[in-house]
């Protein structure tokens, strides 16, 4: 009897540390699989599409595909590193939630390396870097604007979850600000169907956006002193991983260091040229 207790006492014990190793955040398992996360549904860095074309990767559990900047990155990143590549739709405000929990490898999808997700994720150097502007109607109140004080008396809103709305749209005076949007989309579809007068967002979303609806106008004050203010830390896009992942983090990390801010905007502009119109 003693020795059955023994035994048993032995299989928990061994399970229990098999357990635990496989735990270990610093243990990442490389399977060949680089599984990322991202909306596909963020032009144009992510978005989704019925077939292959430019290049485009299947979504997993999904009938369609994913393409645009994000994906392009992550297919290089995959092919330099010898891995397959899964892309795993989710939306905006899952994607920290599904690195933190391992169901993914990394986000990549557009996020800006800022303090609060830093609190929960770790993020790779920046795979582009990002300027804030201002998105209005071409023919609206608000066109001709020369710095962020002219838009006094304006409605505003932006995404949700993004610095877009928690940091710049508190700098402005004398505006209305409405519930974030929960999507890009959403964002746009406000502007132009004249729920607000203004967005604001970064450069490529905003060229992106002004592809889909030629009645948008991009404004950009950066080198102005009416503008808004922002760290660029708060503004670089980087690719999230779980916390004390260091060995995939440095593995992304060593592709990134062979890329140049002139690779980076090549690759964003061919993700623009591509991208759906609606």
């Amino acid at each position: 009897m003693k020795k059955r207790i023994l035994a048993l006492f032995l299989m928990i014990s061994l399970f229990s540390i098999t357990m635990l190793a496989g735990c270990d955040k610093e243990g990442w398992v490389d399977d060949g699989v680089l599984t990322v996360a991202m909306e596909c549904a963020y032009a144009p860095y992510n978005w989704t599409q019925p077939d292959d074309s430019n290049g485009a990767v299947p979504i997993k559990d999904s009938q369609d595909y994913a393409y645009g900047y994000d994906v392009k990155m992550a297919k290089l990143i995959a092919d330099e590193l010898g891995m397959e590549l899964e892309i795993v739709k989710s939306d905006w405000n899952s994607l920290v939630t599904a690195v933190q929990s391992g169901t993914v490898d990394c986000v990549i999808a557009g996020q800006s390396i800022d303090p609060d997700r830093l609190e929960s994720v770790d993020f790779t150097q920046p795979y582009y870097y990002a300027t804030i502007v201002s998105l209005v109607l071409a023919d609206g109140p608000y066109a001709d604007a020369q710095g962020i004080s002219d838009f006094a008396g304006a409605t505003c809103t932006s995404q949700q979850n993004t610095i877009w709305y928690t940091k710049c749209l508190p700098q402005l005076t004398d505006v209305e600000i409405l519930p974030a949007q929960s999507e890009v989309a959403q964002m746009l579809v406000a502007l132009d169907s004249g729920m607000c007068d203004l967005v604001v967002t970064d450069i490529p979303t905003a060229l992106s956006a002004c592809v889909a609806y030629p009645n948008f106008k991009l404004l950009d004050f950066n080198g102005t002193d009416d503008n808004f203010e922002v760290s660029q830390d708060l503004i670089n896009i980087g690719i999230s991983l779980q916390k004390g992942n260091t060995e995939l983090c440095d593995k992304i990390n060593s592709v990134l260091d062979t890329l140049t801010v002139d690779d980076f905007d090549r690759m964003m502009k061919e993700a623009i040229a591509v991208q759906p119109l609606s």
